[in-house]
């Protein structure tokens, strides 16, 4: 089969390309900065497990060495290296944590790795749900006293898993929640995947939940900072969470030929940051004060900032993530595509109603006065006539959802043409997730799934946050979530059907749950 065009090719002329990055991963593409710069040729330290150069496996020299110097850097009594992203860490935390049929904590706004992980483990699971910043139209953070809650009312629950910072950079109140937690005797996780910077800011950046008292906390080294995609760690601390178990599950969820080049990657980029961390984060944040102030002024946008703090679950916010409101005054996706498409901007990612741009201390002067000079025009141009920012996306999806908006219409607490994520009430748990993906399934369509069990995820991704897990129930207000979110291009996945037409759902003579009994500890 010819082909038109190798992936190579695409990749060396998007190299090539003007294209201000504003997405992960965090090196920007400038391998040449600092300590980067003399990094080798990776095909001439691509190897295995020669002699001198151990086993990540069963670390005895030089890894093991450096494992435990990057333990130091970050105040962990154990750090791990992950060649397979932070999906393994969060996999390799559940399975050290948790039992086959026990109960688990998770918010609800967690990476869908964690719900992996779930159903891999066959645990059942109990969700404390974000607050809601309703004025941007993103998930807020997590109450300690939700996560209390919770807890009090399911003693049976044997570890917590938390999300801070979220996709959008909102940190959750982690010391609060840890001692809640730990007054339970139990563990507490935190994907802290977005936040590997956090270490490293001294005074300029939210604290790390490793140093607020979590036992295993998760980082993507690649979201944040100069290291390869694909490349993170996971660190212990603390005597509640078994380390022989823990390193057990990495076993079995990384690869039993972990990349030496990674591995590489991730103790010189630990090292630059060890050595420069303070000069390159309080020369950053000065940057991200001065593309702040030139946007506070905006009219019809509207950034996520400090003023949250205090309200909606928000503890603190990370300023390097760039959140911009639309504010129902264009689409998400529309400020994404004309962002691309006219100023060679590419974001992170957007949502419904806003986009996000992930900035770090590799990002040019330049690039970062393309993205504030665009943002300017853009918001002054909103609503002005002749501009072409609204496309027929939305009339196309006002048009779609006349199938099922008179079914919704009345239902309270819901306008379908000014929906967002926060009006769906939280789904019926019918199932375990993993009972849900072991039954026999159909396939129906999913304008008529109401009332019916999903066997499968539906989730945008980015960020990768299910609006529904196997074993919930559908309702006419999801229905119209997920309709409006593929209406206006957003990226729902996770679906068999990739026109997002047609659901599998739990056949109804099998809809009852089949949870494992649970074993004593």
């Amino acid at each position: 089969m010819k082909r038109e065009e190798l992936l190579r090719e695409r990749l060396k002329r998007y190299s090539a390309s003007e294209t201000a990055a504003f997405h992960m991963p965090g090196h920007k593409r400038h391998m040449e900065y600092g300590l980067l710069r003399d990094f080798p040729n990776p095909f001439s330290i691509d190897i295995t497990e020669i002699d001198g150069f151990d086993n990540l496996h069963h670390p005895e020299g030089i890894l093991k060495d450096s494992m435990e110097w990057v333990a130091g850097v970050y105040g962990a009594d154990h750090t791990y290296y992950l060649v397979n992203g932070s999906s393994c860490g969060i996999l390799s935390a559940i399975g050290a944590v948790m039992r086959p049929g026990e109960s688990i904590l998770v918010s609800r706004n967690c990476h869908k790795s964690v719900y992996h992980g779930l159903i891999l483990n066959s645990l059942k699971p109990e969700y404390v749900y974000p607050q809601i910043i309703e004025e941007l139209g993103i998930q807020g953070g997590i109450r300690p006293e939700d996560v209390e809650k919770k807890l009090s009312e399911h003693p049976e629950i044997r570890g917590v898993l938390i999300v801070s910072p979220t996709y959008d950079g909102v940190v959750s109140d982690i010391r609060g929640i840890a001692d809640v937690v730990h007054a339970h005797d139990i563990p507490l996780i935190v994907d802290e995947a977005h936040g590997a910077h956090f270490s490293f800011g001294d005074g300029y950046f939210p604290e790390s939940a490793l140093q607020c008292g979590a036992d295993l906390v998760i980082q993507s080294l690649h979201k944040t900072l100069p290291s390869l995609t694909q490349t993170a760690v996971l660190h212990l601390k603390g005597q509640r969470v078994r380390r022989d178990r823990l390193e057990q599950c990495l076993q079995m969820y990384q690869s039993s030929s972990p990349s030496y080049v990674f591995m590489a990657v991730m103790e010189q980029c630990i090292f630059e940051m060890h050595q420069h961390g303070a000069e390159h984060m309080a020369a950053f944040a000065v940057r991200i004060q001065k593309v702040r102030e030139r946007l506070k002024n905006l009219r019809n946008l509207k950034l996520l900032d400090r003023s949250q703090i205090g309200a909606h679950g928000v503890f603190d916010v990370d300023e390097s993530k760039l959140v911009i409101s639309c504010q129902g005054k264009m689409i998400g996706e529309n400020l994404n595509e004309c962002l691309r498409r006219d100023y060679a901007i590419e974001m992170e990612m957007c949502g419904a109603d806003y986009a996000v741009a992930i900035l770090t201390f590799l990002d040019s002067e330049e690039h970062l006065e393309r993205l504030v000079a665009a943002l300017l025009v853009i918001d002054r141009n909103i609503g002005t006539a002749g501009n072409h920012f609204e496309d027929n996306s939305i009339k196309a999806y006002r048009r779609n959802y006349d199938r099922v908006s008179t079914k919704v219409q009345q239902e309270p607490g819901i306008c379908v043409e000014e929906k967002k994520i926060q009006d769906v009430q939280a789904p019926e748990i019918c199932m375990t997730p993993a009972a849900a993906f072991h039954a026999p399934l159909e396939c129906i369509r999913l304008e008529e799934s109401a009332g019916r069990i999903s066997g499968e995820f539906i989730y945008l991704y980015p960020p990768g946050i299910p609006i529904i897990t196997p074993g919930e129930r559908m309702t006419e207000k999801l229905i119209s979530q997920v309709l409006y979110d593929r209406d206006i291009g957003l990226p729902v996945q996770g679906m068999k059907d990739q026109e997002i037409k047609y659901l599998q759902v739990v056949k109804e003579d099998r809809a009852t749950d089949r949870t494992p009994e649970k074993k004593e500890r």
